[in-house]
């Protein structure tokens, strides 16, 4: 079985099997069932152990899940067993704490950042050079581009991402309010987090009404 037969419910899992692995090995866990994994991730036990036979046999009956093993088996699944370059469009309070934040540490190699002010131009964020966005063609046909970041204001994120689109990028993070039209075969994965933020002022409006 592929990647591309497993669901985008699975993938969406994968992430948080890993964040809690790596705690787990942290902690010096070595071995862990299904029930045990359940308690402590939130799935069912039934559930986890479908994701897993997804892509494979990795437990043993009576014994459970090798942490480490497991560990290094989803971080392979994800993809997590090289290097992408990235390139985040937008220097502004967002694009910084994004290169700030650490992703080298998951094998997400940030190389530059992109902005159209001129008091941000040739400096730097996290030892990362902020360059010209109007070099962005000319610089991405040197440096081929896993994914870029996008967190530029709204009406200029299509603009932008058909910018990267041309220049050959591989995938979008889109940061940006803006449902971008883009090839069907292009990776997009969008955080709106206003979308986020008014589901939050949704279920603490209705908590408010519970109690009164």
């Amino acid at each position: 079985m592929t990647k591309r037969d497993i669901s985008m419910a699975v993938i969406r899992r994968l992430p948080k099997y890993h964040r809690y692995l790596s705690e787990m090995m942290e902690r010096g866990v070595d071995r862990i069932s299904s029930k045990e994994l359940s308690e402590i991730i939130g799935f069912s036990a039934s559930q986890i152990r479908q994701d897993f036979n997804n892509f494979g046999e990795f437990g043993q009956q009576g014994y459970g899940y090798n942490v480490q093993d497991l560990f290094r088996e989803i971080n392979t699944i994800i993809g997590l067993d090289h290097t992408y370059s990235v390139i985040i469009i937008g220097a502004g309070n967002l694009g910084g704490a994004l290169a700030n934040y650490g992703f080298q540490a998951l094998g997400f190699d940030i190389i530059s950042l992109f902005d159209n002010d001129p008091k941000k131009i040739g400096k730097s964020l996290s030892d990362v050079e902020i360059r010209d966005i109007n070099i962005l063609e000319t610089y991405m046909s040197q440096q081929p581009i896993d994914i870029a970041i996008i967190t530029t204001p709204v009406h200029v994120a299509q603009d932008i991402a058909d910018r990267l689109i041309i220049s050959g990028v591989r995938s979008i993070w889109n940061f940006t309010p803006k449902d971008l039209v883009v090839p069907e075969d292009l990776i997009v994965e969008n955080v709106h987090m206003v979308d986020s933020l008014m589901t939050v002022a949704y279920l603490l409006n209705e908590a408010d009404g519970a109690v009164s």
